[in-house]
């Protein structure tokens, strides 16, 4: 590939390497900040598969957040900086409470409660809330790590009441950049993972415990994305329901290395919004 390859937004579909989780029947353990519980951690092995991945641009108005589990939206944004947290927090969290609750499904009430802005540049991953892009399968929450984000973001009798009903977590995602030309965003669509191959990896800090779900392989997967995203559009998924019959509970989702990508394509930067999702 030379660096004069074209970016090719055309095509059906592309062939690449997903990184996919090895399932040994042992929850994946990694201490961040707690050297002296370092020897008690379990590692997790990866293997690559390569799959098909469909290019969603031919037929976008398919995708609904029952159906797959994500959407694919034009959405204009007033945000110009993304790097600075106060304009985040005053322009771009209302903004996607408003998008997520247009597509919940009817939900009464949506409450962004963080966010990850991810890019190559090292020097900004110092900053917090900065990191790269994540190239394994999964899901970010779990059938544990979900009620508890509800109980860490509410007061103690709200979350309670909140809890006996249903709620998900939803989130969107979007390019920062002027477009994605780079590592970008492959959702699975949920009805076609079957419900094994979830295995739990605990993130364990001093103060807390997060969880996730890294997806072992299942030739049943089929995978989306959607080529050169540019910063006027984004993706809504659900990574967590409480419904079983709302067609969708999880999306797995993942960074991947498109082959068609130029040499001196630009790196891709992202931003993504978590949210509690209440319905009555």
């Amino acid at each position: 590939m030379t660096p004069t390859t074209k970016l090719t937004p055309d095509l059906d579909y592309v062939e690449a390497e997903l990184d996919y989780i090895v399932d040994d029947g042992i929850p994946a353990i990694r201490y961040l900040d707690w050297p002296e519980m370092e020897h008690l951690a379990h590692m997790p092995t990866y293997e690559k598969r390569r799959v098909r991945i469909h290019n969603g641009r031919m037929k976008p108005t398919q995708f609904t957040l029952p159906s797959h589990g994500f959407a694919f939206i034009d959405h204009r944004t007033k945000v110009r900086d993304f790097f600075d947290e106060e304009e985040v927090r005053s322009i771009y969290y209302p903004e996607t409470e408003e998008l997520i609750q247009a597509h919940s499904g009817g939900a009464n009430r949506v409450l962004v409660f963080d966010h990850t802005l991810r890019t190559a540049k090292q020097a900004r991953q110092q900053a917090d809330r900065v990191r790269k892009a994540v190239h394994s399968v999964h899901n970010d929450y779990t059938e544990s790590s979900a009620p508890q984000r509800v109980r860490d973001f509410l007061p103690e009798d709200e979350a309670a009441a909140a809890l006996e009903k249903r709620f998900a977590i939803i989130q969107t995602w979007r390019s920062i950049a002027p477009r994605v030309e780079r590592d970008p965003l492959a959702l699975c669509d949920g009805k076609t993972i079957p419900n094994e191959g979830f295995v739990p990896y605990q993130r364990r800090y001093r103060y807390r415990t997060g969880e996730t779900y890294h997806i072992s392989y299942n030739p049943s997967h089929q995978w989306f994305w959607f080529p050169q995203m540019t910063r006027e559009e984004a993706l809504v998924f659900k990574v967590y329901d409480t419904d079983a019959s709302a067609g969708v509970r999880f999306t797995a989702h993942t960074a991947f290395d498109d082959p068609n990508a130029p040499l001196d394509s630009a790196i891709r930067e992202s931003i993504e919004m978590r949210a509690l999702v209440f319905y009555n």
